[in-house]
């Protein structure tokens, strides 16, 4: 139990030991859980056929008697490429990346589910969190501080993208899709984000690498990443749910990080 409701999550890997009040369910015997769920949320990415969820479920999901909200965990990439310029919820998707029309064809799968219950479509910006953000590869030696000029994109806070979906989870809505953009109040060059971290950490930053260069390198993923520009306005999503982020720029974000690290006793 956690907040006095049941928690249920799948796991691919039988056997994971239990560090919380989730209860562990191995995907392929997901089935009663469904039965027996009031909401349901989806972080699983498709794969290069289709939404693995959907896939083994549809059926199983579409006739849950009890089931009357979803959120499935999209993200940014379906907006494509808009030359710097911004994206708001009722922007319509224009990806470019084959990831990117996966996650559309996907979201459009879990839209036909909305027929009587509601569904969240949640877009999140680039993840960020302890153990995962621009501190974490300073110290590993793998930040790079590419310099590319104007291409600015937002994040999210993992705290943050708790607070919008258990925000979301408790809101009494009608049946029907929603959009929700979960990013950042500011978007910024990546070459800004790791000089604050090393700044943080009180070391210098990495030598700046112009992106022509670090092109040469770069894994497919990355590279699509880089090819895309675009801003993303949260404002009606953070409307819509009643809240503020509570890390709205990557500089507040870094400084809990490193905080909290440090309590613990990270260097």
């Amino acid at each position: 139990m956690t907040d006095g409701i049941a928690v249920g999550g799948t796991v691919r890997t039988a056997g994971e030991p239990a560090q919380d009040a989730v209860e562990r369910i191995a995907f392929a015997h997901a089935g009663d859980a469904i039965a027996a769920a009031t909401h349901l949320l989806c972080s699983v990415p498709p794969d290069a056929s289709s939404d693995p969820v959907l896939a083994r479920y549809a059926d199983a999901i579409a006739a849950a008697p009890r089931l009357r909200w979803i959120g499935y965990l999209s993200n940014t990439g379906v907006y494509g490429d808009r030359d710097g310029g911004w994206v708001d919820e009722d922007s319509e998707p224009a990806p470019q990346s084959e990831r990117g029309r996966r996650r559309v064809a996907a979201e459009q799968h879990w839209r036909r589910l909305a027929d009587h219950r509601a569904v969240d479509i949640f877009r999140l910006a680039g993840i960020y969190g302890p153990g995962r953000s621009a501190l974490d590869d300073l110290r590993a030696g793998k930040a790079r501080r590419i310099i590319k000029p104007g291409h600015a994109f937002g994040r999210i806070h993992r705290d943050d993208i708790v607070g919008a979906v258990r925000a979301a989870m408790r809101q009494q809505r009608p049946s029907g899709v929603r959009i929700l953009n979960l990013v950042d109040d500011e978007p910024a060059e990546s070459a800004a984000v790791v000089a604050e971290a090393a700044r943080l950490l009180g070391i210098a930053p990495p030598e700046p690498v112009p992106f022509a260069q670090a092109l040469a390198t770069m894994s497919p993923m990355a590279r699509s990443f880089w090819a895309e520009n675009r801003k993303v306005s949260s404002e009606r999503t953070q409307r819509a749910l009643g809240l503020r982020w509570r890390y709205p720029n990557y500089r507040q974000g870094l400084c809990s990080i490193i905080a909290e690290q440090r309590a613990e006793g990270v260097a």
